[in-house]
């Protein structure tokens, strides 16, 4: 063979080093038409098997087998050739729990009008999917236990000068499932977001903050979404005399001091002066439940747009007397 060789180089007049760059030639060219050809567009059936992934309630989030989707798909030479390959890598696809139907027990399944969706996920993106082969997947998703519990705002939050929270902040969700083993979960009552922090607020506030995790608990929510309505208001101050009712014909009320403190705040733009509309009222009743001989203060507002009333001090000292 090799004295072969050699008289078809010495026939063909090449020697040695023409040989080396014809054969690097001939390699070269195979290699751009491999190249050309795995970048063609086929029509071949794919097959990949698919773990699935779904927030279902009692049950773990990921199936505990894999199913296989069989599909008539266009794609790459390369595509088709690795799909082809015996030992293959399952795909993780997260489903809705709308398109996961329940069959009995932890058997779920999927058809295959639902798996349109979810194609790029399952061939990736340079596949186009003609139709799908498998009619049905079934899952299995084993049963676990679980509690719902709510979702509580840990916050720091810092107001600009004559603005304040219109209510409290909300979180969605305001609660969550949590699974693991029943010594885990059982005393586990709320589950926290991280802090939200702001400063200097002057408007209202929005945004996403994840929820702090729990050792050996699965959560179905790993974030939140919070928000917050600011309003800005209007301080007024002054002394105010304080009024006392429901005192017995036969008796007279005293308080010390007789006057107090007001503070009082209001939307804003302010509408008229809520002071002249504000009543700070000790009740008789009141005193009758002391223990102290002391009655708390409240505000009698009549005013429209008022948020809130603070009063220095907050009780006054009573001393009866009698006609």
């Amino acid at each position: 063979m090799k004295n072969f060789l050699h008289r078809v180089l010495n026939a063909l007049n090449i020697n040695g080093r023409e040989w080396a760059i014809l054969a690097l030639a001939l390699l070269l060219a195979f290699s751009i038409w491999l190249i050309h050809n795995l970048s063609l567009k086929y029509n071949d059936y794919l097959s990949v098997p698919v773990i699935a992934r779904c927030e279902l309630y009692g049950h773990s989030d990921i199936s505990a087998n894999k199913s296989e989707v069989i599909a008539r798909c266009r794609a790459t030479g390369y595509k088709v050739i690795r799909s082809s390959m015996k030992s293959k890598t399952p795909v993780e696809v997260t489903f809705r729990p709308s398109d996961i139907n329940h069959l009995e027990g932890d058997t779920y399944y999927v058809t295959s009008q639902n798996l349109q969706a979810y194609a790029n996920f399952i061939y990736g993106a340079d596949v186009s999917v003609e139709y799908f082969v498998t009619d049905t997947l079934f899952f299995r998703f084993p049963l676990e236990n679980c509690r719902k519990v709510p979702v509580v705002p840990i916050f720091s939050l810092n107001y600009r000068d004559q603005y304040m929270a219109d209510g409290e902040i909300a979180v969605s969700p305001d609660s969550v499932l949590i699974y693991g083993e029943p010594f885990h979960i059982e005393n586990i009552d709320a589950v926290y977001t991280k802090p939200i922090r702001f400063s200097d607020i002057s408007g209202d506030i929005r945004g996403v903050i994840d929820i702090e995790n729990v050792k050996g608990v699965r959560m179905s929510e790993q974030e939140a979404h919070f928000s917050l309505d600011v309003k800005r208001f209007v301080e007024i101050s002054s002394i105010l005399p304080v009024k006392t009712v429901n005192v017995p014909a036969d008796k007279v009320m005293r308080v010390y001091p007789s006057v107090v403190k007001v503070s009082v705040r209001c939307n804003f733009p302010l509408q008229g002066d809520p002071l002249d509309a504000l009543t700070i009222e000790a009740d008789y009743n009141d005193l009758n439940m002391s223990l102290s001989g002391k009655c708390e203060l409240k505000p009698v507002i009549v005013a429209k747009g008022v948020i809130d009333c603070e009063i220095e001090p907050v009780a006054v000292s009573c001393v009866l007397e009698e006609w």
